[in-house]
């Protein structure tokens, strides 16, 4: 039995479920437990994850036990959408702004659970999302870049196309020291290349006319996916061509 089973068998014989999470939330710390998260969107309903949304920035601050709680409400608002209650989708897009980081995880996280019960029904969600806020969008970025989303050649295509949209937006942005765009431009550092080689011949001709953007954060961005070994494994030559041409 995995640990996540262990924690669903736990939960089935705990009446508490809050002070549960908050005492095996693993925070203060570097990682929740991604293992209980798991084990409580499995077991939880509506009237749960709603009461776990309570716990808003005031009360559970980051890295704080009560943290942990609220992401578990965001990550399970996935599953209420799959369940039917689409209206739910603009109270997630509402949590990718949140200024605690674990909470804005947990809104990729509900996505992708969207995503795997219903991927024509996320992206049309998405393409709405993406003329929002650069929290917005990274998490559009973030719940997206899952290779589990990605294996079936048309959404890797509307992927890539949304994320070439969202990436060259970022040439008309003015102000560039806000922190929406600093963890944008962290998520498209790692996602492009993710979308990439799922759709590698659609993928390196929207990587080549990225290129050509002269922006300093948009070059950024290619040249942190250059980095990345599943890149390299996909083409070397290309990939070195394009350090080139992102210099």
């Amino acid at each position: 039995m995995n640990k996540i089973e262990i924690y669903k068998t736990t939960l089935a014989n705990t009446q508490d479920w809050i002070e549960y999470l908050k005492d095996n939330s693993n925070l203060p710390g570097k990682r929740g437990n991604l293992e209980l998260l798991q084990a409580v969107v499995e077991l939880g309903d509506e009237s749960f994850f709603n009461k776990c949304l309570t716990y808003n920035e005031t009360i559970a601050p980051t890295n704080t036990p009560g943290e942990f709680v609220a992401c578990c409400g965001t990550t399970g608002i996935g599953k209420i959408i799959t369940n039917g209650k689409v209206k739910y989708f603009d109270l997630l897009k509402r949590q990718s702004s949140d200024s605690r980081w674990r909470i804005r995880e947990g809104v990729a996280f509900a996505l992708q659970i969207i995503g795997k019960k219903d991927f024509k029904r996320l992206i049309i969600e998405m393409k709405k999302w993406k003329n929002d806020n650069l929290f917005v969008k990274r998490a559009i970025v973030a719940g997206l870049c899952e290779p589990d989303l990605l294996r079936v050649k048309e959404n890797a295509e509307e992927v890539l196309d949304l994320f070439y949209e969202i990436t060259t937006n970022i040439y008309n942005i003015i102000e560039r020291k806000d922190e929406s765009l600093r963890v944008l431009k962290k998520g498209l550092g790692y996602g492009l290349s993710v979308a990439i080689v799922a759709y590698p011949e659609k993928g390196k001709q929207i990587f080549e006319k990225l290129s050509k953007y002269k922006d300093r954060d948009i070059l950024w961005i290619l040249r942190e996916n250059l980095k990345k070994n599943r890149l390299i494994k996909m083409d070397k030559e290309w990939v070195e061509q394009m350090k080139f041409a992102c210099a």
